[in-house]
């Protein structure tokens, strides 16, 4: 399985993979409200979004007063994510660039990465230096909130290939496990005939501890794990990792 390093520059189009799925936005507003919650903002706070994808959680915290700037590599998605501001009618600033290249300083009161918008990088040190750019993005005592698929859980039950039953198409998922992280190709079988697709990605599997040593060697302390939006602790079971930090100083 052969998986280019800037794979991401060719993946995230709506033509392969929309995170917006109907599905998801309808569990947007649940996960931006525990969000909210920990982060626990004034209205006119700025929040920059980063990976912010088609908008379904930064038209969600634009929706109550916050500043928000969604900052994304796919015109697709930055797009789409205008089209939701525009009819929800709030305002949303929006970026397009390289995660790793970021240039704010001191500009936000805290940030978020959501869904798993982060370890798409082979190079650890690609990781590390996101995570200082976010980290100098915040003002002192600046929070950042960061979910992913919890790594542990992958591990412990980790399937090689199996399919999903989509909208309008089948999903072939072939992993393969490798140090850090997993290699994966999904496969795109269309319902009502057409050409399958098929793209290949890294993702690296992050764990409580190094998640948080990352963060830490960023500059960022972190505060809290949970292992869901509803708030469940954080075990081996839990799916998703959860984690709040707070930027030194």
């Amino acid at each position: 399985m052969k998986v280019p390093h800037e794979w991401h520059k060719g993946f995230f189009d709506n033509s392969f993979y929309n995170p917006a799925s109907p599905a998801a936005v309808e569990k947007a507003p649940a996960e931006a409200a525990f969000v909210l919650k920990q982060l626990k903002l004034k209205k006119g706070s700025a929040l920059l979004d980063l990976c912010c994808g088609p908008g379904r959680h930064a038209v969600e915290f634009a929706k109550k007063g916050l500043a928000v700037t969604g900052f994304d590599y796919s015109r697709d998605y930055l797009r789409e994510a205008a089209a939701r501001a525009g009819k929800k009618k709030v305002p949303l600033r929006l970026l397009r660039g390289d995660m790793r290249r970021l240039k704010f300083r001191g500009e936000f009161d805290a940030a978020v990465n959501l869904f798993t918008s982060f370890g798409y990088f082979q190079k650890l040190s690609d990781d590390i230096r996101t995570l200082k750019g976010l980290a100098r993005a915040l003002k002192p005592g600046g929070l950042f909130l960061i979910d992913l698929v919890h790594g542990g859980f992958v591990r412990k039950n980790f399937r090689p290939r199996f399919w999903h039953e989509l909208e309008d198409h089948y999903l072939l998922e072939d992993s393969r496990e490798a140090s850090g992280g997993v290699f994966n190709t999904w496969t795109r079988v269309p319902k009502k005939g057409g050409r399958a697709l098929s793209r290949s990605f890294y993702t690296r599997m992050y764990t409580k501890a190094s998640l948080g040593a990352a963060l830490k060697k960023a500059g960022l302390r972190p505060v809290r794990f949970w292992g869901s939006f509803g708030g469940a602790p954080l075990t081996g079971k839990a799916n998703r990792l959860i984690v709040l930090a707070r930027k030194k100083g």
